[in-house]
């Protein structure tokens, strides 16, 4: 082999070494609760189709009319000619549904975030960040050329801290940015906080709900309605379609004023072809059933519960989460394989989290919950988990 691939060789070992390494896993069977993956059939518990809508036939018909009508592909960016009318559609509804004046469509979450942070700040700007934000937020900030200043999480004190600290320094733009929902941890942002000091600071205040949206709040629309906070609170609110929707994609929501900014100014969507247009056809039928879809969302409350007393009654570490995201913190990355190991053995399909996607010493089990999980499979995994501590740490967690 080339001497060209001996550092990234080098990289690998040491990331085998450390316990750190992923690989891919195949499945063939379509998203649902028991997936057939490598050979193996398994009931799994690592996907955010949180209300089950990624193989719903209504979704699925709404997508295959999609593809009758507007074909496959795209063919081009939105500003060329790949702006169909179901992308108007679909945009027009987020708007509506999420109480802005306009929405804009992205190809996925990652490119939504780079677009707002990188049109909304440059190296005149600061942007303060959670500690735990999503990488996209955090690498968005960083491409951005701004000033970023990272808080401790969910910390309100240290963040007026940092930005009392940094006001000497301001030049231009303030920018606060918070996952709605954590996506590692299941915590929802202390938003209302959030709100006012963004306010007192005349900071823009960006909320990327991915885990939010759909799932929690009035017709599921995300964490801002759960707690009541409009366009004035949070100017900038970014959704991704890919989870509680169930098909792909992502969109950002505000006022006018900031979407033609976006379309101006935003390089992830001015150089990138637009997502098919037979996605927004899927996304408006999803989205339809979304805001009618209470007793999806209470039958995932119910699967949550279930879940926390089970899990609690067997001694194991949870994290503070009220959502559909449900991790067991372990610590050790080898021990989060070993039990992310022994579950699939038990027909059970249990992700580790390891660093660098969580901080070192909290690898962790992500599990995920959905409307589509029955009690019955709750009760599997509670059973499965349980043998996991008698095989491998006896008695504990």
């Amino acid at each position: 082999m080339s001497r060209l691939y001996e550092p990234l060789e080098k990289r690998l070992a040491e990331r085998r070494r450390a316990g750190l390494y992923r690989q891919l896993n195949t499945a063939d069977s379509p998203q649902a609760p028991m997936m057939q993956v490598d050979g193996r059939r398994l009931l799994s518990f690592c996907s955010n189709d949180y209300l089950g809508l990624a193989s719903h036939p209504k979704i699925a018909e709404a997508m295959i009319e999609g593809v009758r009508r507007y074909g496959v592909g795209s063919g081009a960016a939105h500003l060329v000619n790949g702006h169909f009318r179901a992308h108007e559609q679909l945009e027009q509804a987020l708007a509506e549904w999420t109480g802005r004046e306009r929405a804009l469509l992205f190809s996925t979450g990652y490119m939504a975030n780079l677009a707002v942070l990188t049109t909304l700040a440059g190296r005149h700007d600061q942007i303060f960040q959670d500690r735990w934000n999503h990488a996209s937020l955090i690498d968005a900030g960083q491409l951005s050329g701004a000033q970023v200043f990272r808080y401790r999480h969910a910390d309100m004190m240290h963040l007026t801290e940092r930005l009392t600290q940094a006001s000497s320094k301001r030049r231009g733009e303030v920018l606060i940015v918070t996952d709605g929902v954590f996506s590692m941890d299941g915590d929802i942002a202390p938003l209302p906080a959030l709100a006012d000091i963004a306010r007192q600071h005349q900071a823009w205040l960006v909320v990327d709900d991915a885990h939010g949206l759909g799932v929690i709040g009035p017709q599921g629309r995300g964490s801002l309605a759960m707690y009541g906070l409009d366009a004035t609170a949070v100017p900038v609110l970014i959704g991704t379609l890919g989870k509680a929707f169930g098909t792909a994609g992502a969109f950002v929501a505000g006022s006018e004023t900031l979407i033609e900014s976006l379309i101006q100014f935003a390089r992830p969507y001015i150089y990138t072809t637009a997502q098919p247009p037979a996605i927004a056809a899927a996304t408006l039928a999803a989205l339809d059933i979304i805001r009618q879809g209470d007793h999806l969302r209470a039958r995932l409350a119910q699967r949550i519960r279930q879940f926390r007393e089970g899990a609690q009654a067997l001694g194991l570490e949870l994290m503070p989460s009220a959502t559909a995201i449900q991790p067991i913190l372990l610590g050790d990355e080898r021990r989060a394989l070993a039990w992310s190991s022994q579950l699939a053995d038990l027909g059970l399909w249990v992700p580790a989290i390891r660093p660098p996607t969580v901080p070192a010493g909290t690898a962790r089990l992500r599990i995920t919950l959905s409307a589509a999980h029955s009690e019955q499979h709750i009760e599997r995994l509670l059973n499965g988990l349980q043998k996991c501590q008698t095989a491998l740490r006896g008695n504990k967690p």
